[in-house]
């Protein structure tokens, strides 16, 4: 089986990062394509550069820093790989990566972290939130936009299996695509972190600051409850979210992972207020006996276990069901009356259901069953 690894680019290192560096730790000869990618990232997950093959993007200008903005071009960069010399080619996709084109002879397997969240679901918020709602810039946006979708949809055709990182993103792929995903969930390096008991006064926000993480509305909760609140991360609502916070909030800026470890272990609660298709720091979090205050809508129904109030042997958070600072208040206050039920030893337990070894094991396992399917002339 000659197998090559594709994924969407290689930047900085995030979830998706980790799954492709599973996917080397398995099939370390493979080589990787890309539209575009750093060096020094590539060498983190274990490749050589000489097994790394650019799209034309990398020779843009300051490809590293603007390939977001080379949107519209992902769509011919990628079609421009061949892959021709390969018998498996598996996909590692938000964006672009699936839409490599292949021949009927070869097998395509593609682990989708999301569909194409802009092109979709998210359109609307996304043109909200960087202001393209009216003028000329909003009508050449949302006409990419409808261009990407066209060519997202084909691209899915382009699959013969998807893989799906929770059953939250299997139902997008579904919507979006109108196909099946078997449900493998991605690495979460629980061994890396150690369970406390003996938790510190104050709550913890793990995230960058991007809209849609709502970093805002968790300071404005808290600025509320008066409760202490340290946000760890950077990004681009970093000064607006100073600027309101209060006294109680204490801002951290970017912590390396033995930091935010240590952190995790010794808080009360952390709290996740945005909607991912898995979401790994919750899972994080429970891998050192803490519970999760959550927005109970996307990965989290997969990896937390809300309390209900008698299920206490197998409960690790509590929801919230709106994002809203009323909500948000409304589910700490319920987790300062039950805090002490909790049960680290369960918070860990959950954890370690999507543990590094489990991955490894499940994405092998599908890839060779799919492979020996195909190479028996089987249906797939």
């Amino acid at each position: 089986m000659n197998l090559v690894l594709v994924h969407d680019w290689v930047i900085t290192i995030g979830g998706a990062e980790r799954c492709l560096e599973v996917f080397h730790e398995l099939w370390p000869q493979a080589p990787l394509y890309t539209l575009v990618y750093a060096e020094e990232s590539v060498r983190r997950l274990g490749f050589e550069p000489a097994q790394v093959h650019a799209s034309f993007l990398q020779r843009f200008p300051r490809a590293q820093k603007w390939y977001r903005k080379y949107l519209p071009f992902y769509p011919l960069a990628i079609e421009q790989v061949d892959l021709s010399g390969y018998d498996v080619i598996l996909s590692s996709s938000h964006a672009a990566a699936k839409g490599v084109l292949v021949r009927s002879d070869q097998l395509h397997i593609c682990y989708c972290h999301t569909p194409v969240r802009y092109a979709w679901d998210l359109t609307h918020r996304y043109l909200k939130e960087n202001g393209l709602e009216r003028g000329l810039k909003s009508f050449l946006a949302r006409s990419i936009l409808h261009y990407i979708r066209l060519w997202d949809a084909l691209a899915a055709s382009r699959v013969d299996h998807f893989i799906a990182n929770s059953r939250y993103t299997a139902r997008r792929v579904w919507r979006c695509y109108r196909r099946e995903a078997t449900v493998i969930y991605p690495p979460v390096e629980v061994d890396r972190f150690r369970v406390n008991e003996k938790k510190e006064n104050f709550f913890l926000f793990v995230s960058r600051l991007v809209p849609y993480k709502k970093a805002d509305l968790v300071v404005a909760a808290f600025n509320r409850l008066g409760l202490p609140l340290v946000v760890v991360g950077d990004g681009p609502q970093f000064e607006a979210c100073r600027k309101v916070a209060g006294k109680n909030v204490e801002f951290l800026g970017y912590q390396n992972d033995a930091a935010v470890a240590d952190l995790m272990a010794r808080t009360r609660a952390l709290v996740f207020a945005a909607e991912e298709d898995f979401g790994i720091v919750p899972v994080e979090a429970q891998a050192c006996g803490t519970p999760v205050i959550a927005y109970g809508k996307g990965g989290v129904e997969d990896t937390v276990v809300s309390a209900t109030g008698d299920n206490w042997e197998v409960a690790t958070g509590i929801f919230f069901h709106e994002q809203s600072v009323e909500a948000l208040e409304t589910a700490v206050r319920q987790f300062l009356d039950w805090e002490g039920l909790f049960r680290p030893v369960v918070m860990r337990r959950n954890a370690e259901r999507f543990g590094w070894e489990r991955f490894k094991k499940e994405i092998a396992t599908f890839v060779f069953e799919k492979w020996v399917e195909f190479s028996a002339g089987k249906k797939v």
